[in-house]
């Protein structure tokens, strides 16, 4: 339990994101902790380089609608003013964690406030890889290290881990996650770290999430992206929507990608559409084909779908053409039906 939010098999897969303010501006991160928890994080991260940090922690904590994760790097004390500030989580790499009796120190913490930790390994912070990859490969060599964090973790007498192990490389971070599924029965937390700016992160990421949950791998998801963390969770949740793992809230519409045979301006009017139906909070299926060729079929499991022809267009309901309307109407018509739904 990270909070009041559960995480593993039985639990749905958990979408978070981390603040980018300065964790010291408590107005700031909590105005970001409310908009990320509104787009469907169900944790958010934040971080506490400082002890002023951790200071502000606590009225984060008290004041935020999700629970808070605090971000550890290299410094025991942090860690321990973090969970005594009400933490449910901390994000800690045993390897920044110089002195074994600090990371003693650390668990028992943990241990004694009924706390969750995650622990793991980004490729970018092992040591032996910035001079030389070893003869087997990054990826066995992550996987040693994250076994033997986790050794110590069990040495201590703390099971309620969360593992990871993340690289900005999309096939490694597939690959050392299925070894992380295969070798431990700890909850697990995916994502493709560094991922960059949204238009060039959005592929790779949805190609790593999707491969992995679609293999039964991942109990927390984070998106990486440059910039506004609110995109995060936004993307998240379409990628849990499109392998089924995450209902549909808002409509979801289709579109053909056009041919030679269109006789309209089809993306005119997906886009007079899509901008209507944002506002929408249901799950309807709205389909916008460009010919009655292949349109009726391929929206045949549409709630709502045009098939446009020359100048004017057909009007599917739930499959069966129901009207017929000049071009000029075909928006407005598609507007009313959805209203009635």
């Amino acid at each position: 339990m990270v909070g009041d939010v559960g995480i593993g098999s039985k639990h749905p897969v958990v979408i978070q994101s981390m603040t980018n303010t300065l964790t010291t501006d408590v107005a700031a991160t909590l105005s970001q902790v409310k908009k990320l928890a509104a787009a469907g994080c169900r944790i958010v991260r934040v971080a506490v380089p400082t002890e002023h940090d951790t200071k502000a922690l606590k009225q984060i904590i008290d004041r935020a609608p999700v629970p808070i994760v605090a971000d550890i790097h290299f410094s025991p004390a942090r860690a321990v003013e973090a969970i005594e500030a009400g933490a449910a989580k901390i994000r800690l790499n045993p390897g920044n964690i110089k002195d074994k009796n600090d990371l003693n120190r650390i668990i028992d913490c943990a241990k004694q406030h009924k706390i969750a930790i995650r622990t793991g390994v980004n490729e970018a912070s092992i040591r032996d890889l910035k001079n030389d990859t070893p003869p087997d490969g990054r990826v066995p060599l992550m996987l040693r290290e994250l076994t033997g964090y986790v050794r110590l973790f069990e040495k201590g007498g703390f099971a309620n881990l969360v593992l990871s192990a993340k690289s900005t490389d999309p096939v490694r971070t597939i690959e050392i996650n299925r070894a992380i599924s295969e070798k431990f029965h700890y909850p697990v937390h995916i994502g493709l770290t560094h991922a960059g700016l949204p238009e060039h992160a959005r592929i790779p990421t949805a190609v790593v999430l999707g491969t992995l949950l679609s293999e039964g791998i991942g109990d927390t998801i984070r998106v990486s992206l440059a910039g506004d963390p609110v995109k995060e969770p936004q993307m998240s949740l379409e990628i849990l929507q499109s392998i089924g793992l995450a209902r549909r809230v808002h409509p979801e519409l289709t579109v053909c990608p056009t041919c030679g045979r269109c006789q309209t301006d089809v993306i005119k009017l997906a886009r007079t559409i899509d901008k209507e139906i944002k506002k929408i909070n249901k799950p309807l299926k709205i389909a916008v084909m460009g010919c009655v060729v292949n349109g009726p079929g391929e929206a045949a499991d549409s709630d709502i779908a045009v098939c446009a022809g020359k100048n004017k267009g057909f009007i599917y309901k739930n499959g069966k053409k129901v009207a017929s309307v000049p071009e000029s109407q075909i928006a407005e018509t598609l507007f009313k039906m959805i209203e009635q739904f």
